[in-house]
């Protein structure tokens, strides 16, 4: 919640260990401190030499009985049925998280916008606190573009790119034409500018992002052939392992999770201890992303914040779905293990572990599918809510 908005606003080429700390020094029950984690994270960098272009904020918005709720108390977002946390500067969105129970996209719209206005008074505060009690900027550690560089890579090789971005590859093909390609550019342009490989291939990468978004724009597809909406071929399989109480295969292009349902009685809720004091889930999903999934090697354990958070990305989806306690009288885990990657693993988990789940014979009120998106720009510097 912290990093996502966070890192994009520091200057490019900021090179230095930044660690930010955010601890709960007094609570009092009454809210969640996420939002406020966000801000004081966001203020502290403001307010400090770290090039941060300008300020963030966050809050946090419920919907209940009909009407949208800033900030919503513990108590109150019992009764909610939208937990949605956004954070952004006053221009702009830059990050949301939450879950939803089924609401309509014009409702949901309207709840980031709602959120966002609260954001725009608190960055406005920033601003005017900054002006009294902020240090100046460290710029002058950060390397300046190399004259002529970029223009240079621009003029001899968007042809060259462009022929590789519109033949008819198949993935793999067009992955190793393309470094094929970068590992040509690096070498011809070192002959010039000596010593700069990281500058060349920053340039490079540069000119791929410009050119794939000049061609969704002028063509409606992608480099690979796809449309800008069109998803990878999907493949499904259901109650393949005999064993367990559920189980399913998903595969989506080269993301691949083998989901298990498991049913147990009330005591093998999973139990945690919290801020806001001990909780047992009586649904829980736990994600895992070993390295072999990405053809990589390196050690298992317990599992990291990554996989914690795509874990509870999952979760939260599938949660308006379920069965209540009295319909359905049992604790539920879901696992996903993750065998291959090249795509959202946690969007897959939520289909196979729906899968898994109808496998199990849980009686979920609707089916739930999850899906990941991007935006291209052609000018990030110019972005806003409009």
């Amino acid at each position: 919640l912290i990093d996502r908005p966070l890192r994009p606003l520091i200057a490019e080429g900021w090179r230095h260990e930044t660690q930010l700390l955010s601890w709960v020094l007094s609570y009092d029950g009454v809210r969640t401190c996420d939002p406020l984690a966000i801000t004081a994270s966001a203020t502290a960098l403001w307010l400090s030499d770290v090039p941060l272009i300008k300020p963030v904020a966050a809050s946090m918005v419920g919907y209940i009985d009909g009407q949208l709720v800033l900030n919503p108390t513990l108590e109150q977002m019992k009764h909610s049925r939208l937990n949605l946390t956004v954070a952004g500067t006053k221009d702009a969105v830059l990050m949301i998280e939450g879950a939803a129970d089924f609401l309509p996209e014009d409702l949901m719209i309207e709840a980031v916008t709602f959120g966002h206005n609260a954001i725009k008074t608190q960055c406005e505060a920033l601003e005017e606190l900054g002006k009294v009690a902020g240090k100046e900027k460290k710029y002058d550690t950060i390397k300046p573009p190399i004259e002529g560089l970029q223009e240079m890579v621009d003029e001899k090789y968007t042809a060259q790119l462009d022929e590789i971005y519109n033949s008819d590859l198949s993935k793999e093909d067009l992955s190793s034409a393309t470094s094929q390609f970068s590992e040509t550019v690096v070498t011809e342009m070192e002959e010039i500018f000596p010593e700069e490989k990281a500058s060349i291939k920053g340039a490079m990468k540069d000119l791929m992002c410009r050119r794939m978004f000049v061609k969704a724009k002028n063509e409606g597809t992608r480099i690979d052939g796809r449309k800008l909406d069109e998803v990878r071929v999907i493949e499904a399989e259901a109650g393949f392992l005999p064993r367990v109480h559920g189980s399913a295969l998903f595969t989506r292009g080269q993301t691949q999770v083998v989901a298990t349902a498991t049913l147990g009685d009330s005591g093998m809720r999973q139990k945690m201890d919290r801020i806001d004091g001990m909780v047992q889930k009586r649904f829980y999903l736990q994600y895992t992303f070993p390295p072999s999934c990405v053809g990589e090697t390196g050690r298992v354990g317990a599992p990291g914040r990554r996989e914690v958070g795509h874990g509870n990305l999952a979760e939260r989806a599938l949660i308006p779905a379920l069965p209540t306690e009295d319909e359905f009288p049992y604790t539920i885990r879901v696992e996903s293990l993750v065998t291959e990657s090249n795509g959202s693993s946690s969007m897959a988990s939520v289909c196979g572990g729906c899968l898994a789940l109808m496998d199990a014979g849980v009686p979920i009120s609707s089916p739930i599918a999850g899906i990941a998106m991007g935006m291209l720009l052609g000018d990030k510097g110019a972005v806003s809510d409009e």
